[in-house]
């Protein structure tokens, strides 16, 4: 059988990079899928025709994360569409200023810090009532090696996901007697539009530090994303998973 059969996958910013090598992973793998778009509507489509062109319905739906308000119609857009959710990949892209601590203001820091807790924390809230009147879920939570150890001037980005990596632990201690687990991967450099702006050297330096002596793609994430939620992994929970080729070891 699919490792996804007829579940229903939602993910946050799904219209390019991870989320959108995840949705069609996903669909491959038997799920139907919601696509979460910021502005990218021509990308959220071609990815709709990738899920589509698999077999698997798919839907859509144009939200902000960082407002309440669009996460409780995007989730409620999905259960209407497709009756429930059993998967939910929090993804979205959230910008953050580079800057050493010195000179990064607070605002700065704290936009980034407080939006990427906001989009998790109401996505999950929105999720957790369906996927509990379903008998379970998953959630997946997207990190970045960044949490852990820490590249000069990411100070933002990092201690944003480092609230992302505990708040896991929390909803995957609370939500387990609900069946529903929380995990997180945690990807190194991968080769996405967020990047394209940053020097090639430096790819080239990481490349070479790592032992498979590649830099990801979005696919390699999408591949572990899918074997924590794949129908036979059910005793997973609260884990923190590096999926950046053995570069930084936890």
């Amino acid at each position: 059988m699919e490792p996804l059969h007829e579940k229903v996958a939602l993910i946050t910013g799904g219209s390019k990079g991870i989320g959108a090598a995840t949705a069609i992973l996903l669909a491959k793998a038997g799920a139907n899928v919601a696509i979460n778009y910021h502005s990218s509507e021509k990308d959220a489509l071609n990815v709709l025709a990738e899920v589509e062109s698999n077999g698997r319905k798919g839907k859509i739906i144009q939200g902000d994360v960082r407002k309440a308000e669009d996460v409780t119609r995007l989730v409620d857009e999905t259960v209407n569409e497709f009756g429930k959710v059993d998967i939910v990949i929090n993804n979205a892209n959230i910008n953050f200023t580079v800057k050493p601590f010195m000179e990064i203001s607070w605002e700065e820091f704290s936009y980034k810090l407080n939006n990427e807790m906001s989009a998790a924390f109401h996505l999950c809230q929105e999720v957790v009532p369906h996927m509990e009147k379903n008998g379970g879920g998953k959630i997946v939570l997207i990190s970045s090696s960044l949490s852990r150890t820490p590249s000069q001037g990411f100070i933002a980005h990092g201690a944003a996901k480092a609230a992302i990596d505990t708040f896991a632990k929390y909803l995957a201690q609370e939500l387990g007697p609900k069946n529903i687990k929380t995990n997180v991967i945690s990807p190194g450099l991968v080769l996405t539009d967020v990047i394209k702006d940053q020097p090639v050297e430096g790819h080239e330096l990481l490349r070479k530090l790592t032992p498979l002596q590649r830099v990801a793609v979005p696919e390699n994430m999408a591949g572990a994303i899918l074997s924590l939620v794949a129908n036979w992994n059910t005793h997973v929970n609260g884990a923190y998973i590096p999926v950046n080729g053995g570069i930084d070891m936890n």
